[in-house]
């Protein structure tokens, strides 16, 4: 079963490389690679989001924002891909074209943003129609999808099921189109897992017991868009 992971750049460097963290998520995919073949699409994390506002801060254009956001996705990305050592592809994708030719080589594969104006959760879509993958199961620092920020309103319900297109009215409550800014999943991204019926897990991703159950399509704790 071919799976796209999407890993939250908080996960991977929350302002400095959470060695730990990237290296139990490499065991994770050893673990499960006889059964799935994976392609991971990374975040960029802490310091994209301080890189993109310092470029804005010096009167730099949002493509350059975008572009200066891509490479420390490809930062992380490598840092997984040393992690899985030989079970990874030897470099880190750059296009989708090279992403979806390596999937069938029984490698895992690695890939950050790819080009500006897009974030790495559609980047995360966008492959799996490519590779024509069961499930995307994302990873990030919170536990599933609310109907709004838990951390400012206490109303806020998680939800354990939704459907694409209550995602997409979600999201396009909060889609703002800028580098650094923040929502579980964006707006295009919500668009296209919905024209292709792709079955998607939001998981915390430091629970990595949640993240196996989300990738072996077992009940978890998160949130399943389907």
């Amino acid at each position: 079963m071919k799976i796209v992971l999407s890993v939250g750049g908080s996960l991977l460097n929350p302002g400095r490389p959470d060695f730990d963290f990237i290296e139990k998520l490499a065991l994770l995919l050893r673990k499960l690679q006889a059964k799935h073949q994976f392609a991971v699409v990374c975040g960029g994390g802490v310091p994209a989001r301080e890189q993109v506002s310092h470029i804005r801060k010096l009167g730099g254009s949002e493509f350059l924002a975008d572009e200066t956001a891509i490479l420390c996705t490809r930062m992380n990305a490598l840092l997984l891909m040393a992690s899985l050592g030989d079970d990874a592809c030897p470099s880190v994708a750059e296009s989708f074209r090279e992403a979806t030719g390596a999937v069938n080589s029984g490698k895992i594969v690695l890939m950050g943003g790819t080009i500006p104006g897009i974030t790495t959760d559609t980047d995360a879509a966008l492959l799996a129609e490519g590779i024509g993958a069961s499930r995307i199961v994302n990873l990030s620092n919170v536990n599933g999808i609310y109907t709004a920020d838990p951390r400012k309103d206490k109303s806020a319900r998680k939800m354990s099921r939704m459907s694409f297109s209550q995602l997409v009215e979600l999201a396009s409550q909060h889609d703002q189109r800028k580098a650094g800014t923040r929502f579980i999943f964006d707006l295009i991204a919500c668009k296209l897992i919905s024209r292709s019926g792709i079955e998607t897990h939001f998981v915390c991703g430091k629970n990595l017991d949640e993240v196996q159950r989300a990738i072996e399509g077992k009940t978890h704790s998160g949130t399943v868009v389907k």
